[in-house]
């Protein structure tokens, strides 16, 4: 299979699954006057949604630059991105989850709905590292000229992850807010690591040159 129809139908689920996410957004039930109100009582939609956009986008850079190293596609490599863009597509129900337990407020559905968010979001950490894994021991799928040293420096960033959302999974049952500030932190990290992985890409196409 072609690089190009690999990359084509990946950013496909991406547009589509970004489109999803802003869907869940409604016209508040008001009273004539009071529609200021009414909005700013959506703010746990508005949360939810900005920091899962942020987090979806994210993992399409990743996921465009990463895969733009390969020259090939393989049945097994075609499988496992099936798998990954699977476990981003779930991203949509925990949003939802999240979003309607802030407005309710009550502490056990909060704790369910964040932790339903960090098993998702540990899913595709997890997605990743069998891609990462999958390409480090098929190096004939990449193109000419990267060098094993990028392999080397990324490969464990999808293990930090997941250590990062099982210490969000264990710290909500005692703090709903701690596990909060860990869940965001994983998000942040994949950020942090995107712009790693991107500086070490150009390191391993610069270095064979």
């Amino acid at each position: 299979m072609k690089t190009d129809r690999f990359q084509a139908f990946s950013d496909g689920i991406f547009a589509i699954l970004i489109t999803i996410l802003v869907l869940e957004f409604h016209i508040p039930n008001y009273q004539p006057g009071h529609l200021l109100p009414a909005i700013l009582a959506q703010w746990p939609s508005m949360l939810s949604y900005v920091f899962s956009y942020f987090y979806v986008g994210t993992l399409w850079l990743f996921h465009h630059d990463y895969f733009n190293m390969l020259q090939r596609i393989d049945r097994n490599l075609n499988m496992l991105n099936l798998l990954m863009l699977f476990s981003i597509t779930l991203i949509d129900y925990p949003m939802s989850l999240v979003a309607d337990a802030l407005t309710t407020g009550n502490r056990q559905d909060m704790q369910t709905a964040f932790i339903v968010y960090d098993l998702v979001a540990l899913f595709i950490s997890a997605t990743f590292y069998m891609m990462y894994a999958y390409l480090h021991h098929h190096q004939a799928l990449k193109k000419p000229g990267i060098s094993m040293a990028f392999y080397t420096a990324i490969k464990l960033d999808p293990v930090r992850s997941v250590t990062i959302y099982t210490l969000a999974i264990i710290a909500t049952f005692w703090s709903v807010w701690l596990g909060v500030i860990l869940l965001a932190s994983g998000i942040i990290f994949h950020f942090v690591a995107y712009l790693r992985m991107s500086h070490q890409l150009e390191q391993a196409k610069g270095g064979t040159q």
